[in-house]
């Protein structure tokens, strides 16, 4: 099993820390910033993390926001290079952007400046937040010159920072109530050349259409009718949890809409139980019985024990096809029941259902044992 994330931020990475700050302020007293650094630091989850160093940052670096900011902006180091493989060496920038979420909402400028430099080696959706809430139409007003930076992680914030239900950072309750501003962004986005940024501006979208889903739909129907081809990939991805609720709107944007004419024949799943920590296997066959080709947008759903013994659906895709009439095209898939951090399996009996454009077709229930 993989080390959990908070232990990143060590007694080593508290070092470096402070001996880079140091570099920028020579002032700045190693022993002591590690000192303070780790007490404590191992009773802590990872925000919890972040928001201590912030707080030992602000202890050990010049009280006025704007000098500490030039400080943390100088010893920052070079930019990340591309958009992938960094791994976890950019977290190390995590107690940065708490810092500047957190000390900064009085000194606009000063804070504006070093988010810009942070987000290009780490990642500053976290701190501007905090600005969109305090000052929200300067803040506003700046990411829509950062939409057209020159720099991709830069664009990439105006994205990522504005997503209203951003899964690691309080959500955005007023671009939930109201998304315009953030759909202006998007707008200058959408046509961004980097698939780094297109999939921030489809996860955004893909925010907003599970408090406006209507809103959501209209807007990639739009972006698709002007055509360009980039698009589609946006779209598609901006959809997704809408497709897997089979909205009838989200669903016809994307070609699939209308009820399928269609039997599933030949299922075939666990003939006993699935243990957990094992997995589910399933297969069956998909039968066109319309008289013109249909495309179609194929997922399952595992109605999973919960602790109390209630079921709740969870939907996995599986595939989009065109069938023939008559043509038949058989689909496989599984599912581990192994517990993660994230979804603990319970025994007892599960259904598992076809989705087909939005239609639900049962394909049988199975047990689960410890």
């Amino acid at each position: 099993m993989a080390e959990p994330l908070k232990h990143f931020f060590d007694a080593h990475v508290v070092r470096g820390i402070a001996e880079s700050l140091r570099g920028a302020y020579p002032r700045l007293d190693v022993r002591r910033f590690v000192a303070d650094g780790t007490r404590g630091l191992g009773e802590l989850e990872l925000m919890a993390r972040g928001a201590h160093l912030a707080e030992v940052m602000r202890r050990h670096l010049p009280e006025d926001f704007a000098t500490a900011a030039d400080v943390i902006e100088r010893s920052l180091g070079p930019e990340q290079a591309g958009t992938e493989g960094a791994g976890m060496a950019p977290f190390r920038f995590l107690p940065h952007v708490v810092f500047v979420g957190t000390y900064g909402l009085d000194d606009f400028e000063a804070a504006m400046r070093v988010q810009h430099a942070l987000t290009q080696r780490f990642t500053a959706e976290w701190c501007i937040r905090p600005f969109l809430e305090r000052h929200r139409e300067r803040t506003l007003a700046r990411l829509r010159v950062w939409a057209r930076d020159p720099n991709v992680h830069v664009r990439r914030l105006v994205s990522e920072g504005t997503r209203p239900r951003l899964p690691w950072a309080p959500r955005l309750r007023d671009f939930q109530r109201d998304p315009a501003p953030v759909l202006a962004l998007l707008e200058l986005l959408k046509d961004d050349g980097e698939r780094y940024v297109q999939r921030s501006v489809a996860n955004n979208l893909n925010d907003i259409a599970k408090d406006h889903p209507e809103v959501a739909v209209a807007t990639c129907r739009r972006w698709l009718d002007e055509a360009p081809p980039g698009r589609r990939w946006i779209v598609k991805h901006a959809l997704r949890s809408l497709v897997k609720a089979g909205h009838p709107g989200a669903l016809a944007v994307l070609g699939f809409g209308g009820e399928p004419s269609v039997a599933i024949e030949q299922v075939q799943l666990p003939t006993t139980h699935v243990r957990i920590g094992g997995e589910l296997r399933l297969s069956f066959e998909l039968v066109s019985t319309a008289r013109k080709a249909q495309d179609l947008a194929v997922d399952f759903a595992v109605h999973f024990v919960k602790k109390r013994g209630e079921r709740r659906p969870k939907v996995f895709k599986l595939k989009a096809l065109q069938l023939a009439p008559r043509e038949r095209a058989r689909l496989e898939a599984k599912v581990s029941f192994a517990n993660l951090t994230t979804r603990t399996h319970y025994p007892g009996a599960h259904r598992v259902d076809a989705i087909v454009n939005g239609t639900t077709y049962l394909l049988g229930e199975f047990r689960v044992r410890g």
